[in-house]
């Protein structure tokens, strides 16, 4: 599954309107929202985050900008806004690992419990989508990458067995430990800037 950039970005727009809608009408405005950017300085988040700010024009609309690890900054705008939503935005997540490590860090900072939170995400495994949920965050993503339409993974049958466990040994070969990417995912997704594993 290959995701351009320009897929990457009518996924992104698509999403945060949809989600921006459902927020205004539950009342809470575009000025009562704050946009994150999570993981490293480097990383994919911080990119995707000016290109849907820059393409959905989200500075005009009073939305606020802030990176997970700004512990102050991050503490000093909940407080003054009192209420409103934090909007993670990535392109892609996996097992849901290392945006929860990440989240669990910034609200240690939130002071103020009456933000709802949601992940603005290109593409996301369903394994990720539980382990958020559990934390109270709902996903908006443009593709769910199911673990059925893997080829490789064990839920999958996109393969005939005898291919599939053929095309797994030579994964072995090539990596013995990571054969199947981190934590055996087996992702068939590709971004225009990178591939997950």
């Amino acid at each position: 599954i290959y995701l351009s950039e320009k897929d990457t970005r009518r996924i992104l727009v698509e999403q945060n309107e949809a989600l921006m809608a459902r927020l205004a009408n539950a009342g809470i405005p575009a000025k009562k929202l704050i946009y994150v950017q999570v993981h490293d300085p480097g990383s994919s988040s911080p990119v995707m985050l000016n290109m849907l700010r820059d393409a959905s024009g989200l500075e005009k609309r009073g939305c606020r900008f802030i990176d997970s690890r700004d512990s102050l900054g991050l503490t000093k705008l909940t407080t003054e806004l009192k209420e409103g939503a934090l909007v993670y935005v990535d392109d892609f997540v996996g097992t849901g690992n290392q945006f929860c490590e990440a989240r669990d860090f910034a609200m240690k900072n939130v002071l103020v419990t009456t933000f709802s939170e949601f992940l603005l995400v290109t593409s996301v495994c369903e394994e990720a989508i539980y382990k958020i949920a559990a934390k109270g965050i709902e996903a908006f993503a443009g593709h769910v990458h199911s673990k059925a339409e893997r080829p490789l993974h064990d839920n999958s049958n996109v393969l005939e067995k005898q291919a599939k466990e053929r095309l797994r040994e030579v994964c072995k070969g090539i990596s013995p430990r990571m054969s199947l990417g981190y934590k055996d995912l087996a992702t068939m997704v590709v971004l225009y800037r990178n591939a997950p594993n």
